[in-house]
């Protein structure tokens, strides 16, 4: 696999509740992280003294964050809605030439920000709320 284009790193969220994905207007960077916490059964009979992991326990989760510019489009009004409602809709994160994961999250923080002689932008976080499907391309 070569080298990827980043603003094809896309991250869709579901405008209806009905599976309609739409791409959140004015990203210009997106990071997506997965994460699995370890559980550590080692004791006095672990070989060598070596830690030793339970496989398929602990936590796993996954974040989203991205910036860009405010635009103030349906997937703008969405995004606010959904965070003062506390909702965790369906999310999609397309990753190029490696897949979709959907699933659940949560939108934890919203940051606007702008200057006099700038353009309005915006930060958005979100965690995981849920089991993430995995679809590879």
């Amino acid at each position: 696999m070569g080298a990827q284009n980043g603003k094809d790193l896309l991250i869709k969220m579901d405008m209806t509740g009905s599976g309609l994905f739409e791409t959140v207007a004015g990203l210009r960077a997106t990071r997506v992280s997965f994460n699995a916490e370890s559980v550590d059964v080692t004791s006095l009979e672990s070989q060598g003294g070596w830690r030793e992991l339970l496989a398929g326990a602990g936590v796993k989760s996954a974040n989203i964050s991205g910036s860009g510019v405010f635009r103030d489009e349906d997937s703008d009004e969405r995004a606010r809605q959904i965070f003062f409602d506390g909702e965790t809709p369906e999310f999609q994160v397309i990753i190029p030439d490696f897949g979709v994961v959907e699933g659940p999250f949560q939108i934890t923080s919203v940051e606007y920000a702008g200057s006099h002689d700038g353009e309005a932008t915006y930060e958005l976080s979100l965690a995981s709320a849920g089991a993430l499907s995995f679809t590879a391309l």
